[in-house]
């Protein structure tokens, strides 16, 4: 029989289950506790009635929120592109082509140094309340490297992304239609076995729509669900290609029609703003504001990665998008969490219900609002992952 933990005297408890709770999409909880059974949640509700449990925790008066879902990340990769922000940071324009400087640097580092960078973010992460994540390949472009790529990551997460797609690399570069027959044949072959996704950069300077189906259509036959990189850098056909295709995620979605928004609202697709992006290279932020109003489902990213967007502080992203996407504290904590797993098609993870996964953190505030009215301040102090300790 699995040990139980009650963690009670929570201030605020974020379910995520307006049945239990408040009515609000966040179903909040005050004056509760939570009881843990081995990996996962097996009572929510106020304090005074919790069960008895073989260990007691007090949280002081905390609130207790789900760990964050980051459900868009590229932590497979080696190299250092502190030049190329500080350049910009001086004026010059963010393009898609940068990414050709962390592919040399990741073709050129060990298994060792790559699982080593990627246990560094991960740590960062965990740290800052991050319990569930999503990683890409992308920076290898080979067979040899793709695979290793995602082989890495499988040992670390089952959320793992094929993004041969990333872009066109050198060597193909006055041959792209032979690439995309590489990404949609021999490396897809050698990277399906341990991906759950495909994903495709559908961009300019990067691949077109035509492209970008050919890509997706082929992971999709291979057994792996379709996320899209969408609508970035400016208005193009990611967006619709991802809804006609039933992709888990458009990523991105800063640049949107009225077509664009509609389908989103009208499909299953989940809209993933990564407002750490639009902070670092001082584009344009995209409209939360406007896909909430028409219904679309939104989840909240980091899109770490080494050169557009080299964070790993979900709570900054949510900070931002209340900021600057018009977003409010419920609606950012909700993306952050229950949209995220919406995004990655979970149901386990992203909420406090009794079945759930027991992937939770405590906050020193009273209240999950201090995220957002405190940016920057390290609040997460307690973060269970699975049932266990983790922070």
């Amino acid at each position: 029989m699995s040990t139980t933990t009650l963690i009670t005297d929570i201030g605020s408890l974020v379910t995520n289950d307006p049945a239990l709770g408040d009515g609000s999409p966040l179903g909040l909880v005050r004056d509760a506790a939570l009881l843990i059974e081995g990996e996962t949640v097996a009572w929510v509700g106020p304090a005074r009635s919790a069960p008895a449990a073989d260990t007691v925790r007090d949280a002081g008066g905390r609130a207790a929120i789900p760990g964050f879902v980051d459900s868009h990340s590229h932590l497979l990769f080696a190299g250092d592109r502190t030049e190329e922000f500080n350049a910009r940071m001086s004026g010059r324009r963010y393009e898609a082509g940068g990414i050709r400087t962390t592919v040399a640097a990741t073709r050129a580092a060990s298994d060792a140094a790559l699982e080593a960078n990627l246990l560094r973010h991960l740590g960062e992460a965990l740290r800052q309340g991050t319990t569930t994540f999503e990683t890409k390949s992308g920076y290898g472009l080979t067979v040899h490297d793709e695979a290793r790529a995602v082989e890495i990551a499988a040992r670390h997460t089952e959320e793992v992304t094929y993004l041969g797609a990333h872009i066109v690399p050198p060597d193909f570069a006055d041959d792209p239609a032979g690439y995309v027959a590489l990404v949609t044949g021999e490396m897809l072959d050698a990277c399906a076995p341990h991906a759950r996704w495909v994903d495709v950069f559908c961009e300019k300077g990067a691949f077109d729509g035509d492209q970008a189906r050919a890509v997706l259509t082929a992971g999709r036959a291979k057994g792996l669900t379709p996320r899209v990189h969408a609508n970035q850098l400016g208005y193009g056909p990611g967006v619709q290609l991802a809804v006609e295709l039933q992709a888990a995620s458009a990523d991105h979605c800063t640049h949107l029609t009225d077509a664009d928004v509609d389908a989103l609202a009208s499909g299953s697709t989940v809209a993933t703003l990564l407002p750490g992006a639009e902070f670092s290279t001082r584009a344009e932020w995209p409209d939360a504001r406007r896909l909430l109003d028409a219904g679309v489902t939104v989840a909240l990213s980091t899109d770490c990665n080494p050169g557009s967007s080299f964070t790993s502080s979900m709570p900054f992203c949510l900070a931002l998008a209340v900021r600057d996407m018009g977003m409010t504290p419920d609606e950012a904590l909700w993306s952050a969490t229950a949209g995220g797993a919406a995004a990655l098609r979970r149901t386990d993870i992203g909420r406090l219900t009794p079945g759930s996964r027991a992937d939770l953190a405590l906050l020193d505030a009273p209240s999950h609002v201090h995220l957002a009215y405190r940016p920057g301040v390290p609040l997460v102090t307690d973060v269970w992952r699975r049932g266990r300790g983790a922070v």
